[in-house]
């Protein structure tokens, strides 16, 4: 899917998490099978309290009990309800992977659970970091795995997903991640977009790294390399048909992902491209297999490469 975009250039920024638990909020006001849970997220004087007290049955609080919170929306979508489950990442992808594979999967439940704070981007060191969601997620019969790149985006895919009939994972930054797109398109589940076009170098990228690989396409433009930049925001089920094309395009191609490189999007690009027999030289930017230490995106992304200028220092040595 080729689309001409305006891109995001001034860094301009909304806010992921606020975004998604504003739009699900709207969609329990507007469909009456909408229901919202929260891990602790209750408090006094805001919006999900005022929906909390007003739809008592259909805005919950779990507090911090994760797993009682899977099952909670196991229960209701049993019940015929569509719940959106939000809370931190590591503890939904990680603390209770046995009700997300046993509840939801098994059972095939159209239930959509939300890992705020998704990579690195807590800034709370390895027990708060969410980097192997996309192995995980990927390997569980039944579970979509989704990874928006921004706001706007969010928003696409929560209206994407009242059509969907199987459980999804849903990960999102921290919150205040720039913006990608900055005008309407066409989204679909499963389907990646071509935001950049190229002949010499694909950057297939997901979440936080679209715009990272925007930035290093643009640097690595100034040196007359023609870098196409592909955001693959469903991790499963993957897009094979754009990977192929890609490789059968450029013959290049640099996976950028804010997760760890084992069992993340490379291997997965990695797995399609040779059961498909498609020749291609491919680089993987992402975390290595170690626990990160403390620190913020800004103070990390550049340690790993992950930032729009380690992405183009590591394509010129890749192109070389």
């Amino acid at each position: 899917m080729a689309v001409q975009f305006t891109f995001n250039t001034s860094g301009m920024m909304m806010d992921a998490k606020g975004t998604i638990t504003g739009t699900i909020l709207d969609m329990v006001e507007e469909l009456p099978h909408v229901v919202y849970i929260n891990g602790d997220g209750t408090g006094s004087g805001n919006r999900v309290r005022a929906a909390f007290d007003k739809y008592p049955d259909r805005v919950l609080d779990a507090g911090i009990a994760e797993a009682n919170m899977v099952s909670m929306a196991a229960g209701m979508a049993l019940r015929g309800y569509m719940p959106f489950a939000q809370t931190f990442g590591p503890f939904l992808s990680v603390r209770a992977l046995d009700q997300v594979h046993n509840d939801l999967a098994y059972n095939d439940l159209p239930v959509r659970l939300i890992g705020t704070h998704g990579g690195i981007t807590s800034g709370y060191g390895p027990t708060h970091n969410t980097i192997v969601e996309f192995g995980i997620m990927n390997s569980i019969p039944n579970m979509t795995m989704i990874a928006p790149c921004d706001a706007n985006q969010c928003i696409k895919f929560l209206e994407a997903s009242l059509d969907w009939p199987q459980p999804i994972y849903i990960r999102i930054p921290r919150g205040e991640e720039p913006l990608v797109y900055t005008e309407d398109y066409k989204y679909e589940i499963g389907k990646a977009i071509t935001v950049r076009p190229g002949s010499d170098l694909t950057l297939i990228a997901t979440g936080s790294g679209v715009y990272n690989s925007l930035q290093a396409a643009k640097q690595l433009a100034e040196d007359g390399m023609s870098v196409a930049v592909i955001d693959m925001h469903t991790i499963k089920p993957i897009d094979r048909e754009a990977i192929i094309n890609a490789a059968r395009t450029t013959g290049n191609i640099i996976t950028v992902e804010d997760h760890n490189v084992l069992g993340g999007l490379g291997s997965i690009v990695a797995d399609v491209l040779m059961e498909a027999g498609v020749p291609a030289r491919l680089k993987k930017i992402g975390i290595p297999d170690k626990f990160v230490p403390f620190g913020y995106p800004d103070e990390l992304y550049p340690v790993y490469g992950f930032d729009g200028p380690g992405i183009a220092a590591t394509a010129r040595q890749f192109m070389q």
